[in-house]
């Protein structure tokens, strides 16, 4: 286990931080990059989103003249009849027929683009979640020592469902809003311009009024996103570490920390919907004022007689007119409030996108690699390229004339004068050399924190040096391709992380083209095979949360039978019989030595029984390379080996 791991307490801040491209991401203003950004993963939608744009028009422009034609059945339709000693209704069904049309055409263009939105919403998403996961693959290790898993789950889930939730809903809503208060202006303008300036004047004292608590809510919104990430990552830590929470009675103590980072959740979440609640009654509220001033200078211009001023030249106030108006008037105010009200969605789905934009421009792992892993056949001494698997495995050098060559590939390592740190200025390794032999069995033994798992992390070029280098059959592995290196290390852990699928598929992980019988065999060979067959549907079995139904122990085994089955040049064994009793660790040392056989091995241990038949034993002590050579040697010698060994003191 690497206990070098540097981990960032402070993640959920600077995660949630403005990137570059989006400075005003954590501001709570309205962040156009990154609304940018979004749209161009609409871009393949383009052909529906026009479709959706004609039925927003569309929708927009039945609902102006729904309530425009409401002057015309009431003057034209309904008020004759009222005087009327034998009134005839054909006129007035013609005309209820036709405002049933209107409103038909306008609920279904409002039922097309909200179906539609969904779709690309979904779509949308989709490929923001593809293109984070494939990000995410080619993250260094590094990023995932500062970044917790919880913080990390949060952009897949909160952060992505405050996009759909701005795409399905908010953005159409918008676009409709705008479309709507255009058609119902020009209307209203049709009717009376005394009025409208009325409704205009109302409108500029609630916008100032929507802008202010729109100002004060958009950074809590922002800080919303932030303490949620933190608290999910929170819950995500100790739902993983629940067991030694109750081994060491820490209820109260956890149950605490929640405490105060849910009052952090619940004081910004408050402090946001609390505003953006508020927003839409006092919208509506002032909306009601408008109408009755509206209604009462309505009636008084028709009742003293004034003349009325339209875009088409002057009338007289009528009741048509009056009603029309003022359902203009609500068609006019209820718009305005929607974007009010979505203007908060969407600068929180805003800063969502900005920590997933964060997240993918986050540098990936570089690979100046240039040298590949092969399978190759020998003849005569001759190494040459072959597409099925051999066993031999061989180094391949592309040269700048065009020609190849290839190296056989032996398992020499070589550590050349290695200074390594995770944080600048606290170096972790000193001054680090030590070479191996191909087939040697090197064991790294030391106390937690000498540096045995990093000298194996560097070895698998997961971090990069500080000074000196790394050599692989006389090969710096900086040339190497990262994933052609690590297919030739068969790694086992001392945390073992099984994926939901069966045990057969769980094997398989190390070689997806390895057969049912390589498989088995692999299992017989870590003595796996016992318990496998013991299992409901032996190999068939579908192991669920990284294998929760096993022992700590079995799913060690299958830890070691996986990497038995990748069959690898070299071995990196790190504590991988740590979580096995004595008795089953002898039935498997067997086994293991028959994995290692032929394989340049690295095992780290603290076990020192299992270590005494390694070709060459590391003492490490803070970073250092203290003492080597085999067992009889360095027993010989009486120094710190011999005294972990003798029991004089111990590993801690």
């Amino acid at each position: 286990m690497n206990k070098n791991k540097v981990v960032n307490p402070d993640l959920a801040q600077n995660n949630s931080a403005p990137s570059k491209s989006s400075k005003s991401s954590g501001t709570g203003s309205f962040d156009k990059t990154t609304l940018k950004r979004l749209l161009s993963y609409m871009h393949p939608y383009k052909a529906q989103l026009i479709i959706v744009t004609v039925c927003i028009l569309l929708s927009a422009l039945a609902s102006a003249a729904s309530s425009l034609f409401l002057e015309t059945l009431i003057d034209d339709y309904i008020t004759p009849l009222l005087g009327s000693d034998s009134p005839v209704f054909s006129g007035l069904l013609k005309a209820l027929a036709v405002l049933a049309v209107i409103y038909f055409v306008g609920t279904l263009a409002n039922l097309m683009y909200n179906r539609m939105m969904v779709t690309i919403a979904q779509g949308t998403l989709k490929t923001i979640r593809d293109d984070m996961f494939s990000k995410m693959q080619r993250l260094p290790v590094s990023f995932f020592d500062r970044h917790t898993h919880g913080e990390i789950m949060s952009l897949y889930t909160n952060d992505t469902d405050t996009l759909r939730q701005m795409i399905a809903q908010s953005m159409s809503q918008v676009i409709s809003s705008v479309f709507t208060i255009v058609a119902v202006f020009f209307c209203m303008l049709y009717i009376s311009i005394w009025l409208t300036l009325v409704v205009i004047v109302a409108m500029f004292f609630t916008l100032k009024i929507a802008a202010y608590v729109a100002g004060k809510s958009g950074s809590s919104f922002v800080a919303q996103q932030r303490t949620l990430a933190d608290l999910d990552s929170y819950v995500e830590k100790m739902v993983n570490g629940q067991k030694v929470i109750k081994v060491f009675c820490h209820e109260d103590k956890t149950k605490e920390e929640m405490r105060v980072k849910n009052k952090a959740w619940e004081t910004s979440a408050g402090t946001a919907n609390g505003h953006a609640n508020a927003m839409m009654p006092m919208m509506n509220a002032l909306g009601y004022i408008q109408y009755v001033i509206i209604a009462v200078l309505g009636a008084y211009m028709a009742i003293a007689g004034i003349t009325n001023l339209g875009i088409f030249g002057t009338n007289s106030m009528t009741l048509g007119m009056i009603a029309s108006f003022l359902t203009l008037s609500r068609n006019f105010t209820n718009p305005i409030s929607q974007i009010s009200n979505q203007f908060n969605s969407i600068v929180t789905a805003l800063a969502g996108a900005a920590r997933i934009f964060k997240f993918m421009d986050e540098e990936p792992e570089t690979d100046n690699g240039y040298v590949t892993l092969v399978n190759a056949r020998e003849e005569n001494g001759v190494i040459t390229e072959t597409p099925e698997h051999t066993g031999l495995w061989a180094w391949k050098h592309p040269h700048g004339d065009g020609t190849l060559t290839y190296t056989k590939l032996e398992g020499r390592i070589v550590f050349d004068h290695v200074d390594f740190s995770y944080v600048p200025g606290k170096t972790v390794l000193h001054d680090i050399t030590l070479e191996t032999e191909p087939g040697q069995k090197i064991a790294l033994v030391g106390a937690t924190g000498a540096g045995k798992t990093t000298i194996t992390n560097l070895i698998n070029r997961f971090y990069d040096l500080d000074d000196g280098k790394i050599r692989y059959d006389e090969i710096n592995i900086n040339k190497i391709k990262k994933a052609d290196l690590r297919r030739s290390l068969g790694v086992v852990l001392q945390e073992v992380n099984l994926f939901t699928g069966t045990v057969m598929e769980n094997l398989r992980y190390g070689n997806e083209n390895a057969t049912d019988e390589q498989c088995i065999n692999a299992a017989k060979l870590a003595n796996a095979d016992g318990f496998i067959g013991m299992l409901p549907n032996g190999y068939n079995t579908v192991l669920k949360g990284d294998g929760s139904g096993l022992s700590q122990g079995q799913r060690q085994l299958i830890s070691i039978a996986r990497a038995a089955v990748s069959d690898p040049p070299v071995m990196i064994l790190d504590e991988a019989t740590s979580s096995i009793d004595t008795r089953t660790e002898a039935l498997v040392q067997g086994g293991m030595d028959r994995l290692m056989s032929g394989r340049t091995t690295f095992v780290i241990a603290h076990r020192l029984s299992t270590v005494q038949n390694s070709d060459i034993i590391m003492v490490m002590d803070h970073g250092s390379i203290i003492e080597r050579g085999d067992h009889a040697a360095l027993i010989a010698k009486k120094g710190t080996y011999y005294q972990l060994y003798t029991g004089a003191f111990e590993l801690e």
